[in-house]
Order: structure tokens, then sequence, then C-alpha cells
């Protein structure tokens, strides 16, 4: 068996780890979700579940990665020599390809807005960037599908290259250049006349604005954004040295996410109070709003097709952590296998997208449940496939693993947070998830 892979170093696995945790995730469906429920109210809940879930979660995560250092189908009989516990590992398997699924669908809309931008600089196009119309892009199935296909075959390219080559260096290269033009983006768009409504509609909480459907969701988009129960970020902290501090890595990228959610909600906000648009427009806000701000920018053509290339690396550093945890549960840390793999994993990932992309344009008469086939994909993985991962994973640490080997793993504890941490993890967290799961299945 070929050496397992392994990060060069601290940050390019904490910016890997972020980028996977951020993505779309924080860039795309936490405006859209906000919007839905309640803006400030929402942003409030999803800050508190970050924080007193989120975190903890990540913590345990990290540490499951580190003590086992294999594969997530083999980790968990590793740690417990409970061979049926895998279970947990193939839960998180089958999560992150269904979702790399419906992922690819907003990639590949990512895409098309890329070259339709790079025609508009070159002359082809004409008119403002706003003549870009949301629901044409999404309801042509033909251009739909070779966006996504060009989308996924990115990702495998990168995949393909390994930890090292790959995901590292995309990640020091991406992430830094998102903040930047998110900074650039937040100010123009609160400088708009009539920005201070949207601005107050993201920052005030209202109670009047909070319900059941509010917190389940917020709780769901805490999980969402952090990659949490798809044993994602398991399979990212396995790779990590020995040395890496779990405490440390976990609270720098969800103070990153929470970063980067709420610098997206100042981008859309205030230019959605500018533009006279509704903060429940849904999946496409993002897509309608911001071609409107860089139109109000000088050169903002230019500037608006710098963003899509790096809105297409955000959406990238989470798709590459979605195959990866394929491509590394099937090579079993054999990396000449890595190449076959990943070609295999992005095919039938393809084949199975198809159906989700379709959901806007030929197959949007297709209801049930919760709604289209892409809505359906997103609340399975979301709603159940994640928070199952999520609880087997809190199960098997506070009551299977040897305590005195996880204190170890957590690290220095010069605040005695330790405690808590073990407590929440075994007592506290358990109870929240199954209650959660059971209203929203209600």
């Amino acid at each position: 068996m070929q050496k397992q892979s392994q990060w060069k170093t601290s940050t390019g696995f904490i910016l890997a780890s972020a980028g996977s945790a951020i993505g779309l995730g924080a860039m795309w469906k936490f405006p859209y979700m906000a919007g839905i429920y309640g803006g400030g109210a929402f942003l409030f809940m999803f800050l508190l579940f970050t924080l007193i879930v989120g975190l903890p979660l990540l913590i345990m995560e990290f540490a499951i990665g580190k003590m086992g250092r294999t594969y997530t189908t083999k980790i968990y009989e590793k740690l417990t020599n409970k061979k049926w516990l895998n279970i947990i590992g193939w839960n998180g398997n089958l999560a992150v390809f269904i979702l790399f699924g419906f992922y690819s669908v907003i990639g590949g809309w990512i895409v098309i807005y890329l070259a339709h931008v790079f025609m508009q600089i070159l002359g082809f196009e004409q008119g403002p960037l706003g003549h870009i119309q949301f629901e044409q892009v999404i309801g042509n199935p033909w251009i739909t599908i070779v966006g996504q296909g060009v989308f996924i075959l990115l990702t495998m390219i990168i995949v393909m290259f390994g930890v090292e080559s790959g995901l590292e260096k995309a990640s020091k290269f991406m992430m830094p250049l998102l903040f930047i033009f998110l900074i650039i983006i937040v100010a123009k768009s609160l400088s708009l006349d009539g920005a201070m409504s949207g601005l107050k509609f993201l920052l005030q909480p209202r109670t009047e604005d909070i319900s059941m459907d509010g917190v389940l969701f917020a709780l769901g988009q805490s999980f969402f954004t952090l990659s949490l129960g798809t044993t994602g970020m398991i399979t990212y902290a396995s790779y990590a040295s020995k040395e890496m501090t779990i405490k440390t890595s976990a609270l720098s990228i969800v103070l990153m996410n929470i970063l980067v959610s709420v610098l997206a909600g100042l981008a859309i906000f205030p230019a959605i109070g500018a533009f006279g648009y509704e903060p429940t427009e849904g999946p496409g806000l993002l897509f309608k709003v911001l071609p409107q701000v860089f139109d109000e920018m000088a050169f903002g053509t230019g500037f608006y097709f710098i963003f899509l290339i790096l809105f297409l690396f955000a959406a990238l550093t989470s798709s590459i952590s979605l195959l990866e945890l394929n491509v590394s549960n099937f090579t079993k840390n054999d990396n000449s296998k890595r190449t076959k793999v990943a070609f295999i994993a992005s095919i039938l990932v393809f084949i199975i997208s198809i159906p989700a992309t379709l959901s806007f344009s030929s197959l949007s008469s297709i209801q049930f449940a919760a709604g289209t086939i892409f809505d359906n994909m997103d609340f399975l993985v979301s709603n159940i496939l994640m928070p199952l991962g999520a609880l087997g994973t809190t199960l098997v640490t506070g009551y299977l693993l040897d305590k005195q080997a996880l204190r170890t793993y957590f690290g220095p504890d010069r605040f005695k947070l330790f405690a808590p941490w073990y407590y929440l993890v075994k007592f506290v967290l358990p109870v929240v998830i199954i209650v959660v799961f059971i209203v929203q299945l209600i």
C-alpha cells in the first residue's frame, strides 16, 4: 500500500478545510436562506448554532481524523474494533456523492455566467450585466448540462493531482483572493442608494421573524456550511500532521465561515434594498442581484468576471472535498489508484446529477416530498444524512472512544475547555440532533 497523503503545512490544511466549509454554503446558500427565514433572526440563530453546535462537532471530527488516520469507511472500525460502525463512514460517502451531484448544478450556473461575461468582454454580447436572465439560463437544459459537466471536470482534474499538488496549492491561491473581492463588493453594495433597508433586514433580529422552520434550517445551515456529518472533515484531518492543533484549526475555520457568510449577506442585502428585489427570491438570489451591483461600478464587467472566477474557486474548494472523500474511501490510501477512481466517481456523479439540473427546465414538473428533484436531493443530504452522520460520530466519540486518548488529541488545555467540550459531545449534542431530526421529519 502506498503512503497516505498528507498536508505540507497547517496553513494549507486550514485553508483547504475552510474552502470545503465555506464554498457555496456560505456564499450561495446562506444569503437566500437568510432572505427566506427572516434576515437578522436567521443570522442570529445561525451564529448561535455554529458556535455552540458546529464548533464542538468540528473539533470532534478533527479528533477522529487525527486518531484514526485512515479513510472514513474504515476509521470507525479501527478506533472501536466494531466493523458494523463503518456504516457511519458509508453514510457520509453517500451524502457527499449526492451532495456533489446537486452542488455541481450551482457550479454549472457559475460556469455559464462566466461564459456570458467573457463574451461581453470580447464584444460578442452587448448590454448591461443585468441583461443575463437567470430563469433563461437555468431553463436551458443543454447549456446547463454542459456547464455542469465542465464544473465536474475541473473538480476531477484538481483531485487527480492529489493533496499536496492539487488541493493544498489551489486553496492557498483561491481563498485570500476571495476574501479581498468580497470586501470590495460589500463596500460598493453599501454605497448604493437605498442600501440601508437591506442592511437593517440582515443585521436587526426581529422576534416575530423567528419560526420553527427558521430554527431548523439555521441549524441545518450550520451543518451544511461546515460540511459536518459527511466525514469530509475527518478525511482532511486524517491527512494533517501530528503537530496540527485541532482547536485552533477548528476555530479558525468556523470564524472564516462566519465571516464569509456575513460578507456575502452584506454584499447581497443592501443591493436588494437598492434595486427593489424581494429577499425571498430563493436560490437565484445571488445570480440576480450581483450583476446589477457590478453594473454600478467602474470597470464593472471586468470586476464581475474576476469575481465569478473567484466564486467558481469557492465552489471548487467545496466540490474538491466532496470528490476527495469518495476517492479516499475507494483508493484506501493507495494513491496509485487516485486518477482512475477520481475519473469513475466523476462520471457517476455527472450521470446522477443530470436530473437535478433538469429540475429547473424539462423536469420541473416533477414535484414530490420536498419539491423538485434538486430540492429532494438537498433535503436528503442536509436534513437526513448529515444529521445522522453527526449523531453517529457523537455517540462513538462519547461512549466508545477512550476519554484520555481524546484528551491527548484535544491538545494543550490552558483554559480547561476539554471537560465542557466532552460533556457537550457526549450528553447534549446527541439529544439536540435527535430532537431536531424528529421535529423536522414530523
